[in-house]
C-alpha cells in the first residue's frame, strides 16, 4: 500500500509495529489519539517523512489501520520544536491512479512539495 505523508510517497508494505500495539491496545486506541502523536512527531520534526521515515512509515500504517480509507496526510509544522496544537493536519483519500503516478514520480525524482501541492493539497493555487 502507498501513502502519501506531506510530500513523500511511502509503501506501508511490512511496516514493523509495535508489538504493543497488537489486539485490544490497537482497538483502543483512537484517531484523535493518533492525529496527536502526528502533531507531537511533527512539532519536534517538521520534516518526519524526510529525516525518520521508518517512524514515518509506523505512523502512516496507524493512520490507515483507524481510517482506511485515508492515504494521504499532511501535517504543517509552522517552526521547529512549536506547540503540537499549532500543526495543522489534513487528510484525503485518493485514487489508487494517482497515488502510482506519485510513486513513479517520486522514484524518478520528480515529486516535490509544489508537485505533491498541485496534485493532491492545492494550498498554492491561486
Amino acid at each position: 500500500m502507498l501513502f502519501l505523508l506531506n510530500d513523500v510517497v511511502l509503501r506501508l508494505d511490512c511496516v514493523a509495529m509495535d508489538a504493543q500495539l497488537d489486539g485490544q491496545r490497537m482497538l483502543r486506541l483512537s484517531f484523535p489519539s493518533i492525529l496527536r502523536m502526528g502533531q507531537e512527531l511533527f512539532a519536534r520534526e517538521p520534516l518526519l517523512a524526510r529525516t525518520n521515515p521508518e517512524r514515518a512509515r509506523r505512523l502512516c500504517a496507524l493512520i490507515t489501520a483507524k481510517a482506511p480509507m485515508i492515504n494521504a496526510a499532511l501535517f504543517i509544522a509552522p517552526t521547529l520544536d512549536c506547540s503540537p496544537n499549532e500543526v495543522t493536519v489534513r487528510f484525503v483519500a485518493c485514487q489508487f491512479e494517482v497515488m502510482a503516478e506519485l510513486h513513479n514520480l517520486q522514484r524518478d525524482g520528480d515529486l516535490d512539495a509544489v508537485v505533491a501541492d498541485r496534485k493532491i493539497w492545492r494550498r498554492l493555487a491561486a
